[in-house]
């Protein structure tokens, strides 16, 4: 937490992957003044997703830290939960999100066009929120912000091998830009192969700003006004000290 915020990063938010991580999110966003938290069970634990586990997601979504739905959505790279399952708890967690009134944090890996699909059946667009990480391709990213949706830009861009991300970053409009860390994951460069933080951000946006031809103030700026658009609802956080 020091290091965020001696790195110039003021807020932090804390999604959940399964119920525990949920609780704990919440736990630390009672604690820091500086943390929001989201809740969700990740497609990897969508096996989990019983009634009683969808009760406790709808009362945990209830708490004033607790600012959006996530993560959910789709993994067909790793399959630790049956795909029916997946869908079928992403298809859930969604209609929590619209019970709830909060936005949604997607997670989606390889598999674009069926998280598409369900995406614009279930009518996700009118939630609001962010695909987190991105790693689709331009036609996803084309629809995520057609619907008004953020686009999440983690550690990869900073990656040699990610030119086609940091050519989707570059095009993506400003007021649906959002940047993430997905600590402990997704280190950006230099610092790849070690835990991630959110100390590590201002490598993102820097990164952002030079793939944008922008000032690293210009994308600072613009994600840090989308995070408040999206996740900051007066209702659910009182923090003077936001920028």
């Amino acid at each position: 937490m020091q290091r965020a915020l001696s790195a110039g990063v003021e807020m932090m938010l804390v999604p959940g992957y399964d119920l525990p991580s949920s609780r704990t999110g919440v736990a630390l966003a009672e604690k820091y003044p500086q943390v929001l938290a989201a809740v969700g069970v990740h497609p990897h634990d969508a096996s989990t997703l019983n009634e009683p586990a969808l009760e406790e997601l709808k009362r945990l979504a209830a708490h004033p830290r607790v600012v959006a739905i996530g993560e959910i959505g789709l993994d067909f790279h790793r399959d630790l939960s049956p795909r029916p399952l997946q869908i079928e708890a992403f298809a859930r967690q969604i209609r929590l999100a619209r019970e709830a009134g909060l936005p949604i944090i997607i997670h989606q890996r390889e598999a674009g066009w069926i998280a598409q699909e369900l995406f614009l059946a279930e009518r996700a667009g009118e939630l609001g929120g962010v695909w987190h990480c991105f790693s689709g391709d331009e036609e996803l990213a084309d629809l995520a912000v057609a619907q008004g949706f953020c686009i999440g830009i983690a550690g990869p861009v900073t990656y040699q091998n990610a030119s086609k991300l940091a050519a989707l970053a570059a095009r993506v409009p400003a007021e649906n830009l959002l940047i993430e860390t997905d600590a402990p994951y997704l280190t950006p460069h230099p610092h790849r192969g070690q835990r991630n933080e959110p100390s590590r951000l201002p490598l993102i946006a820097a990164r952002l700003a030079e793939v944008r031809n922008e000032p690293i103030e210009a994308v600072i700026q613009a994600t840090s006004d989308n995070f408040r658009r999206l996740f900051t609802r007066p209702q659910r956080i009182s923090h003077p000290g936001l920028k």
